[in-house]
């Protein structure tokens, strides 16, 4: 296992705090509270995004509640010149970070096995193994990188290595995950971890050899693309 280099696509250096609550970057894009559920059935204000292609006509909250769901009529100029009206709908519940942990003297990383509802409800029955992630609950992502590691896997990491950020399905969900890696030993332990129970976490942790984490994704054990891409 390599070591990686800089990390690229989202800003991961020093003030990369995600500062910005969801109903402010609606309100940036479009001129639109986000934070007052839209009961009347009204429209909302046009708004013009930054791009001029696009339109944005009108938004409607759908939902406010763990994230917020909302449906947009845009007007969006083809290359053709011609104009197209459509509308779209996005999930927005904050941006996420995860982190591979890996010890390259015994050739292991460490996982986590958990239970995933929305994988359950498409017919999943087992529980995912996934490296550790979470939200960055307004925390930049280092920070909030280090409390998901110590909440979930009973480890304190030292220096850790900005790989990137991406969206992983850009089609509806507003999610960009910031991905890291960093060193691991086993007296970076400090407790048992399992996640928060509150929060309805049981998490397991796993040490696993790197060739056989590598096999866990060509059978099928391994499911989770955020899992895949930083192993």
């Amino acid at each position: 296992m390599s070591n990686p280099g800089q990390g690229r696509g989202c800003e991961l250096a020093g003030a990369g705090r995600d500062t910005q609550s969801r109903a402010e970057r609606l309100i940036a894009m479009t001129g639109t509270p986000s934070d007052k559920p839209d009961r009347s059935g009204e429209e909302a204000a046009p708004g013009k995004c930054p791009d001029d292609r696009i339109t944005i006509l009108s938004t409607r909250l759908l939902a406010n509640d763990w994230g917020v769901l909302t449906r947009y009529t845009l007007s969006y100029r083809r290359r053709s010149g011609t104009t197209q009206v459509f509308t779209r709908e996005t999930y927005d519940r904050g941006d996420g970070a995860a982190i591979l942990l890996y010890d390259d003297e015994r050739q292991v990383v460490l996982l986590t096995r958990q239970f995933r509802f929305p994988a359950y409800v498409t017919g999943h029955r087992e529980d995912l193994i996934e490296v550790c992630g979470g939200l960055l609950d307004h925390d930049d992502p280092a920070t909030a990188m280090r409390r998901e590691v110590g909440e979930e896997m009973g480890v304190e990491i030292g220096e850790i290595t900005p790989i990137g950020c991406y969206y992983m399905s850009p089609g509806s969900v507003t999610e960009r995950i910031h991905f890291f890696t960093g060193a691991y030993r086993p007296g970076m332990r400090i407790g048992p971890g399992g996640g928060l129970e509150g929060e309805g976490e049981e998490i397991d942790v796993m040490e696993v050899a790197f060739p056989e984490a590598l096999r866990m994704i060509d059978d099928g054990r391994i499911l989770d693309a955020k899992t895949i891409l930083l192993l």
